[in-house]
């Protein structure tokens, strides 16, 4: 009985596409932008190879923001996959 319920409740499969990747290339740049603004020693930790090309931050900085950049896009992909714009 429940499963059949879910299944009622379910939605089509999200497929990837271009304007998911953009979107999370977006709220990437936006997590990275708010951690550079927001972190108080971004360069602390082990340096990248081209700390420039990576905002000056360190390798936790780096991984910080884009893990909290896929968190953000995941949700505005599944948000907009919800309403029907995707």
């Amino acid at each position: 009985m429940l499963n059949s319920t879910l299944l009622a409740a379910a939605t089509a499969p999200l497929q990837w596409s271009p304007t998911v990747a953009v979107i999370i290339i977006l709220a990437n740049i936006l997590a990275i932008t708010f951690g550079k603004l927001t972190i108080k020693y971004p360069s602390v930790g082990p340096a990248l190879p081209s700390a420039n090309l990576f905002g000056g931050f360190g390798l936790p900085g780096l991984l910080a923001t884009t893990a909290f950049g896929h968190i953000l896009g995941v949700g505005a992909v599944l948000g907009l996959h919800n309403i029907g714009r995707i």
